[in-house]
């Protein structure tokens, strides 16, 4: 099981940090993604990290300002968000793949969180 915690409503240019705290004994054997749905939109990739912390991949609107990464010992995975900007608003999900690689699609995860809001308005 997976649960998202961290989201809010923001200003632009502000900070955020996602946490997705995972039951159960496997979370490290595992890699984890984050991806993000806006209304009307198809969930979409936002970073990925392998279960040993590399590599790590982003997308290319989050490259520079978003940071993934984990914490293995306490079962928890990590969203850093920088410079928010209104069209990162959406509700961010994590989830979980059993393919021995991270992937950038989310048919390839077969577990997900709630998910937690994220808006980011003036």
């Amino acid at each position: 099981q997976l649960t998202e915690s961290g989201g809010g409503v923001v200003l632009p240019g502000s900070s955020l940090r996602l946490s997705c705290a995972a039951s159960g004994r496997f979370f490290a054997n595992y890699p984890m993604a984050w991806f993000r749905q806006a209304p009307g939109k198809e969930r979409e990739f936002v970073a990925v990290i392998n279960w040993n912390g590399d590599p790590v991949d982003y997308a290319d609107p989050v490259k520079a300002r978003f940071t993934i990464s984990r914490d293995n010992s306490k079962n928890i995975l990590y969203l850093q968000m920088n410079s928010l900007n209104p069209d990162d608003t959406a509700v961010y999900y994590c989830g979980r793949t059993s393919l021995g690689y991270g992937s950038r699609t989310a048919a390839d995860y077969d577990t997900w969180g709630q998910g937690t809001q994220v808006t980011v308005s003036s």
